[in-house]
């Protein structure tokens, strides 16, 4: 008899700790994997769990499934993106009637998630494409939530989802985003400044690693005091107890024995492909998926480094230390600035793009809480846009600007400092010189159309009449 309200296909962690975090808040869920051993291994886990194992039930075809679940069933898929996420739909559809909503809680591409909100819509399924952030702990524990698709579906399934996420100043890390992928392309800009503020720290820390000379521990209580104010966020937090972890084999800092080739799962590609099919400039974002790739090669620039020199410089004076500590808390202030304000002038642009009415106000409150990116600064971001919806780029708000007019001379001073010692500071230059560009009235893009007149006749405009102008420069 059908009873469960909410049903989850996909029993990885991110699968299974979202079916636990609902049933703990004492909402019956069927669960059902494509592989029954994994939902046998499910239940056995909560099998103890006196709060979680009265509200789950386990079933072991897609046909049981279906039929455990109240109508109008809200079933939420979490499998891998991509073909396993269109088979499990092609599966369902069989069984579903109209009404029925299917949720895609996956990292979905936002394409994707438009084409399948059409087929849906076809036979009468409503469709959601879900953003969810914060990894096994926040799925566990209350992940930030990024729902796009039907409205009516989300007016359903939104009890459910505003209470699973988690919550700041008593409000849900949760809201509707918009029609068809607009959740998904959120999710997908949130993972591109989850890129770029993880380089941007990186690069502070290669810093104070290699010009101030500090070791791991006392990097660490760098983060954690930084963390104490306006850089106040999960990812200095993490940052500063990464640095402390002592590795059980050598007793030497763990950070210190992790080889230096990053990993990624392609969100922050796409975010800085579709800022290119948009016209976008995503410098930072685009820089630290670059940043990335070249740690990548780690072959080759170990080869590299045998015979490519750098600059010889004294080290910094032991003396300076302070000093340089805060120039650089300083200039990871307005570099995370910059790339939040690119993330979300690209937000209003696809906005515009795809005819989507997006709640920055809203998108900026649920980033405080649950995601990888919350940080206490998304509140004065959520204040921006409440003081001023219309707001082109967040560089022009007050407080923003203050920061960057204030900070600017650290900002400067540190980018130089990386410079004069050879070490790469991709995110934090391309902060700076995003920020010089986006402040100039006058920059020599002149000469560069005269360049493309030259050799392509592709004409130029005047700054004395309107129109368009070729000239014959031969």
């Amino acid at each position: 008899m059908a009873h469960s309200v909410m049903g989850m296909i996909g029993l990885a962690v991110m699968g299974k700790n979202l079916a636990r975090n609902i049933a703990g808040k004492k909402i019956p869920i069927c669960v059902y994997n494509r592989s029954y051993e994994k939902t046998q291994s499910f239940l056995s886990d909560i099998a103890l769990d006196e709060q979680v194992r009265p509200y789950v039930v386990g079933v072991e075809c897609v046909r049981s499934f279906v039929a455990s679940l109240s109508r109008p069933r809200a079933i939420m898929i979490m499998v891998k993106a991509g073909a396993a996420t269109d088979e499990t739909i092609a599966q369902l559809l069989p069984y579903l009637e109209e009404g029925d909503i299917v949720i895609d809680g996956g990292n979905a591409h936002f394409s994707d998630t438009l084409r399948r909100s059409t087929e849906c819509a076809a036979r009468g399924i409503r469709f959601v494409g879900c953003g969810v952030s914060g990894g096994e702990e926040g799925a566990l524990r209350g992940p930030a939530l990024m729902p796009g698709g039907s409205r009516e579906a989300y007016d359903v399934i939104a009890p459910i989802f505003e209470t699973i996420a988690a919550h700041v100043d008593g409000e849900p890390c949760c809201a509707y985003i918009g029609p068809d992928g607009a959740g998904h392309y959120v999710k997908m800009v949130h993972n591109g400044i989850e890129y770029g503020d993880m380089q941007l720290i990186c690069e502070v820390y290669h810093l104070m690693r290699d010009v101030l000379g500090l070791g791991a521990s006392d990097i660490g209580d760098v983060f954690s005091a930084w963390n104490e104010g306006e850089l106040d966020s999960y990812l200095i937090e993490i940052t500063a107890r990464i640095m402390r972890a002592v590795d059980p084999h050598t007793g030497v800092p763990l950070v210190d024995v992790i080889l230096d080739r990053a990993g990624q799962k392609g969100t922050g590609v796409w975010t800085s492909v579709h800022a290119l099919e948009l016209g976008m400039p995503l410098s930072i974002i685009t820089s630290s998926v670059f940043a990335r790739m070249l740690s990548a090669q780690y072959d080759e620039r170990h080869a590299a480094g045998k015979v490519l020199e750098g600059p010889r410089v004294p080290p910094i004076d032991r003396s300076a230390r302070d000093g340089w500590i805060e120039q650089l808390r300083q200039a990871l202030y307005v570099s995370k600035i910059c790339s939040y304000a690119q993330g979300f002038a690209q937000l209003r642009v696809a906005a515009q793009s795809f005819g989507w009415d997006l709640p920055f106000v809203a998108i900026a409150k649920l980033f405080r809480g649950g995601c990888i990116i919350r940080a206490r600064f998304l509140r004065d971001i959520a204040q921006a846009f409440e003081a001023h919806p219309q707001l082109t780029n967040l560089l022009l708000h007050d407080q923003f600007r203050d920061a960057c007019a204030s900070y600017q001379s650290s900002w400067r001073a540190v980018v130089s400092l990386g410079v004069q010692h050879g070490i790469p500071l991709p995110a934090l230059s391309a902060s700076l010189a995003y920020y010089d560009a986006y402040r100039s009235t006058r920059l020599p893009a002149n000469v560069l159309q005269a360049q493309r007149d030259f050799f392509g006749a592709h004409t130029f405009e005047r700054i004395d009449r309107p129109g368009s102008f070729h000239h014959e420069w031969t």
